[in-house]
């Protein structure tokens, strides 16, 4: 079933980066509800490798600060929420219990470090991009960086080195005066290849 022109303006067609966010808070019962439903996106093998830390603090934020660009310092600041979307290296601890099927899924991956590391990119980025379709589905708009040195992230926030920090979102409700004009998009000509 298809969904209504509504959801599809909302969640893409009309869905903007946001580059400000009005000063309202996001609930952390919401930051949860955005989770439960991205969680349910596919990842191969479901792997799920994919992990989630919520600043919502200003002390939180200011210790994400040296890292950002300058020109991601202030929609940080202003956003009520900046979330670290990153990869669980160990992913696959998780395995026996969320792919049953496969009683060998954990020993294929502790075997073989260039699979779990492609695996847990791979599919930890995917995630991220379920989290934004989420958190957009649920009324909330999305500012992902990736102007950010994630070596400063992961030595500030991961430093035993399980996680590594992919990008960030910034999450609220956005300022529609600070929105940029929209680019152009590539065509389907430019971009896809029938055969």
């Amino acid at each position: 079933m298809k969904i209504d022109n509504a959801s599809l303006q909302q969640l893409f067609l009309d869905a903007r980066t946001a580059n400000g966010f009005l000063d309202k808070p996001v609930p952390a019962a919401l930051l949860q509800e955005i989770y439960d439903i991205a969680k349910m996106g596919a990842t191969s093998m479901n792997s799920q490798p994919a992990r989630y830390v919520f600043l919502t603090s200003d002390a939180a934020k200011q210790r994400l600060m040296p890292a950002l660009s300058p020109g991601n310092v202030v929609k940080t600041q202003s956003a009520p929420v900046c979330v670290i979307v990153a990869t669980d290296s160990q992913f696959f601890e998780h395995m026996p219990f969320v792919f049953p099927s496969n009683p060998n899924a954990k020993a294929l991956f502790e075997g073989n470090a260039a699979m779990a590391q492609g695996t847990a990119s791979r599919n930890g980025t995917l995630s991220g991009a379920y989290f934004m379709i989420a958190a957009r589905a649920l009324g909330l708009d999305c500012g992902p960086m990736s102007g950010v040195d994630l070596a400063k992230v992961n030595a500030e926030f991961f430093p035993d080195g399980r996680f590594t920090a992919n990008f960030l979102i910034n999450l609220g409700y956005g300022d529609s005066s600070k929105l940029f004009p929209r680019h152009p998009r590539l065509s389907f000509e430019q971009a896809c290849t029938v055969y």
